[in-house]
């Protein structure tokens, strides 16, 4: 590998003993252990209105947005865990995707997101996992022009899923998500490579 894969690392849950953030640190070592060099966002860090255009007519966009933005662009891939609310996407990942996508004079179009791989992990206490819920995550990040991988990790029953450690105690989702994180570097790295 020529240079090391920079992916961005965030999960779409701001409570301190999230099992979307369990899943996320176990994504984040293992693309580490695959070479990718991995920054870890904590969405808590960078506080945002609800996106409203007359807001942003007014007062433009939020710096706390153009943060976000920045560190999307110059992130190579994206690793994201979704909880799932209510069958779909939590308000505070949504409204995150809303302001990133805003558009900035002199940049291209959605450049925190045109051509960027994405590997979708999630953690439900339900029986699917959150499949529902990256179903609209999947859709939503196709649509403004990321490179959604079709391989995803989706942990049922998340309240008994983790090993004291941390670590996941089934060995086919293990398996599972070391397949996913391994293809988001090969991935991300023949990218880069051929750009």
């Amino acid at each position: 590998m020529a240079s090391s894969p920079r992916i961005l690392a965030l999960a779409g849950s701001n409570r301190e003993q999230s099992f979307n953030r369990r899943l996320l640190n176990l994504g984040v070592q293992l693309a580490r252990s695959h070479g990718a060099t991995v920054d870890v966002l904590d969405l808590r860090d960078y506080s945002l209105p609800i996106m409203d255009e007359d807001l942003e007519a007014r007062e433009g966009i939020p710096d706390n947005a153009m943060k976000l933005k920045k560190l999307f662009i110059d992130h190579d891939a994206l690793l994201i865990a979704c909880p799932e609310y209510n069958s779909s996407i939590t308000p505070l990942l949504k409204n995150t995707i809303d302001w990133v996508s805003r558009p900035v004079k002199g940049e291209p179009p959605l450049a925190g997101f045109q051509g960027k791989p994405v590997t979708l992990l999630a953690a439900s206490g339900g029986e699917l996992g959150g499949l529902r819920g990256l179903v609209h995550v999947r859709a939503i990040l196709g649509n403004i022009g990321a490179i959604v991988l079709p391989d995803q990790v989706a942990v049922p029953k998340a309240h008994e899923a983790f090993e004291s450690d941390g670590s996941l105690k089934n060995a086919a989702v293990k398996t599972k998500l070391e397949t996913a994180i391994r293809k988001l570097v090969t991935v991300t790295s023949k990218l880069a490579a051929s750009a």
